[in-house]
C-alpha cells in the first residue's frame, strides 16, 4: 500500500485497523475492509457477530464469492451452522443452477451470483442468514435474496461486519460497525 494513502482508522471487534480509502468515482471515496489474510479480524468478527446472531433463528449461512467466504466459514464454526458461497462464475459440476445479477461497488460492473444445484436443494423452505463483509450500495444483497426466493428459501436475517454510506438504510442489518463515504 502507497505510504501516502489516506486511511480510516475502525475498531472492529476489538481491533484497530486502518483502512485505505480508494475512489470509486470522481468525488467519492470509500474505506476498503479487506478480512482476506487477516485471520485475527476475521475470528474476531465472527465471534462478535456470533454473539449478536444467536437471537435468531436460521438454518443456513448464505454468502457470495468474495472477500466474505473466511467470514462464513468461521461464523459457520461459531454457530455450528453450515454455509453455502453463491459463486460468481458457472462450472459444468454446479448443473441447474439458478443465477442473478448484481454490481458492486467496488466492481461497478454486473456480475452474476449463481446457486449451485446441490445447495439449491439444501435451501429449500430452509430460513437464511445473508452475509456479506461489507454492506454499501446494497446490489450484493439484492441479487442474494433474489437467489434464496428462487431457491424457495426464507431470509431470517442479514448482517456483517461493516455497512457503509446511508446509516438509515441499513438499520435492518446486524453489524459491528458503520462507515463514513468520503466526498471531496
Amino acid at each position: 500500500m502507497s505510504k501516502s494513502r489516506p486511511v480510516y482508522t475502525v475498531e472492529l471487534a476489538g481491533l484497530k485497523r486502518d483502512l485505505p480509502l480508494f475512489e470509486v468515482k470522481p468525488g467519492l471515496k470509500i474505506a476498503i475492509l479487506n478480512i482476506l489474510g487477516d485471520t485475527a479480524l476475521v475470528q474476531a468478527s465472527a465471534k462478535a457477530l456470533g454473539e449478536r446472531l444467536r437471537e435468531y433463528d436460521f438454518d443456513v449461512i448464505v454468502t457470495a464469492e468474495s472477500k466474505s467466504i473466511p467470514l462464513a466459514h468461521a461464523l459457520s464454526l461459531e454457530l455450528d451452522k453450515p454455509y453455502i458461497v453463491l459463486r460468481k462464475a458457472y462450472k459444468f459440476y454446479m448443473g441447474e443452477a439458478l443465477h442473478s445479477e448484481t454490481v458492486s461497488i467496488t466492481t461497478g460492473v454486473p456480475q452474476t451470483l449463481y446457486l449451485d444445484e446441490k445447495d439449491r436443494a439444501m435451501l429449500k423452505g430452509k430460513k437464511v442468514l445473508l452475509l456479506d463483509d461489507v454492506v454499501s450500495t446494497g446490489s450484493t444483497l439484492e441479487g442474494m435474496r433474489n437467489l434464496m426466493a428462487q431457491a424457495g428459501a426464507i431470509v431470517a436475517v442479514e448482517a456483517a461486519i461493516c455497512t457503509e454510506g446511508d446509516r438509515e438504510r441499513w438499520k435492518g442489518i446486524v453489524a459491528l460497525h458503520h462507515l463514513p463515504l468520503f466526498v471531496d
